[in-house]
């Protein structure tokens, strides 16, 4: 499919979130490098992304701006791109302050192209050090912030710069904004989950055609429609499934059933050992996920002999966070997918990623169209990692079974009480500590256990989910009395960001 909108990426962890935004609103739109502009074709729209740099910096990435121009279409510079083109347009940015980051208030000047449809007020979403300091002749402010600063911009007819992100849901009408900015494209919306997949069916037979796939399953919505999947396409598949000891409460037994109500057998090998073995007296979270992500490799290789093609359930979120794909992104935290032996992989042309272009709510409208159950597409992401992630500090058996059992609580009950389904992800993490605590008249000194359950649509921004009072208490108490270990009872109430969704 033609790229309609063509993101550039300066290295913001939002990036791919504007991607997604735009598809949202119907346009088929990738992400490119800065050095990959005058390769994307002739787009309809152009989006120049935030970035962690200065425009100052001598080493800033740059832009092609007389390709750019060359080009007629609308271009929409966000944070970073916004100060690039007011620069590259004969302005000036600079340090005026504190770095703003956070919520903020945009006052409208008046109502235009950019500006259809929004109140003279509104909230936005602010994270950036350097600001608009000197506009070129010509310009015009759209909008301002309350210091009087400009945070929206037009240079001419084609050239748009915000200095906030629409993006994210912080910023309330960033969706309107973002649409604003699509109605001045000459093409029609033409990104359909329908088309979409036909052309990863077609794309996926060409690739598999004669090879075997091993598919890594782990229960969970991504690997499970990637599974179906590469099915559909008629791919010589062998999913396997790992048995890293990391699981939840009787994972095994429910990842095979519901595999074969999808009419497909699965693999089963028992690593929990090797996996258990390999993190013993290991602290540090990367150097956890590093191991994990070696193992599961290692496991994959002898079980599958010769390996041909291995597919994974990657997604955008990722792909972003980890910035081992050529991103100028600040790397958040390695994925399991994203380890050195599969980058290896990856240049050898043995790893098929067919969802690296969706988000998580993406992957559940594809599941949709090749018709998957509900319960399936609407469970709850799980981290690659499994409950290592979740077990702060050093992981062993005693921990896992413990923290199991946590979960398996927290989560029935939010299943019993109708929150589950309105909750994107939760969890419970055991801490590396213990608290005094009384149990049967004696003094306990026992582990404390944070619960967290977040609300997202893409994983890149989350809040935390307000539960009754009413319900925590159900929680807590069926906790403190039924497993052994635990004495106190926490609640994360941390948004992301600054927090993680995941503690490690």
């Amino acid at each position: 499919m033609q790229t309609q909108i063509a993101v550039i990426d300066y290295g913001s962890q939002y990036s791919q979130l504007i991607v997604r935004r735009v598809r949202e609103l119907g346009y088929f739109s990738r992400l490119f490098l800065p050095e990959q502009l005058n390769s994307v074709g002739r787009p309809a729209g152009i989006i120049l992304s935030g970035g962690p740099r200065r425009v100052s910096d001598p080493d800033a990435p740059d832009v092609d701006f007389e390709f750019l121009k060359s080009l007629g279409c609308p271009v929409l510079g966000i944070c970073y791109g916004m100060q690039l083109l007011n620069c590259k347009f004969g302005g000036e940015v600079s340090r005026t302050g504190d770095r703003e980051y956070g919520p903020a208030i945009m006052r409208i000047h008046d109502e235009n192209s950019l500006m259809k449809n929004m109140p003279s007020e509104s909230r936005i979403w602010m994270s950036h050090t350097d600001s608009v300091s000197d506009l070129p002749e010509g310009s015009e402010v759209l909008g301002n912030n309350l210091k009087g600063q400009p945070v929206a911009i037009r240079w001419n007819d084609n050239f748009y710069g915000i200095q906030f992100h629409p993006e994210v849901s912080h910023t309330e009408h960033g969706r309107t904004i973002i649409g604003n900015f699509l109605s001045m494209v000459k093409e029609k919306p033409a990104f359909l989950m329908e088309k979409f997949k036909d052309e990863l069916l077609e794309s996926i037979a060409r690739t598999v055609s004669g090879k075997r796939v091993v598919c890594a399953v782990s229960g969970g919505v991504d690997s499970t429609v990637l599974a179906a999947l590469l099915k559909e396409a008629g791919a010589d598949l062998h999913p396997i499934f790992v048995d890293n000891g990391l699981l939840r409460k009787n994972e095994v037994e429910d990842v095979k059933g519901q595999f074969k109500r999808l009419d497909m057998e699965i693999d089963c090998v028992d690593a929990s050992d090797a996996f258990l073995k390999g993190l013993k007296g290991v602290t540090d979270p990367e150097t956890k996920r590093q191991i994990i992500g070696d193992l599961f490799i290692d496991t994959f290789f002898e079980k599958a002999g010769k390996l041909e093609l291995l597919a994974q359930g990657t997604l955008y979120p990722d792909v972003i966070e980890s910035a081992t794909s050529g991103s100028i992104a600040s790397r958040i935290k390695t994925h399991h997918n994203r380890v050195d032996r599969i980058i290896q992989l990856q240049k050898e042309g043995r790893i098929i990623e067919p969802l690296s272009e969706l988000f998580k709510d993406g992957v559940r409208e594809l599941g949709q169209t090749l018709g998957l159950p509900s319960d399936i597409l609407h469970r709850h992401p799980f981290p690659g990692p499994g409950l290592a992630v979740r077990v702060i500090g050093e992981v062993t058996r005693d921990k896992l079974d413990l923290l199991r059992e946590v979960d398996a609580i927290f989560i029935n009950i939010l299943k019993d009480t109708g929150w589950y389904d309105r909750i994107w992800q939760a969890g419970a993490v055991l801490l590396p500590v213990k608290s005094v605590g009384v149990k049967g008249d004696e003094r306990a000194y026992e582990h404390p256990v944070t619960l967290r359950a977040v609300t997202s649509t893409d994983a890149m921004t989350a809040d935390w989910v307000f539960l009754p009072h009413e319900v925590l208490t159900i929680i807590s108490n069926r906790i403190l009395n039924e497993v052994e270990g635990v004495n106190r009872i926490l609640y994360d109430i941390s948004t992301k960001p600054p927090a993680s969704i995941e503690w490690e």
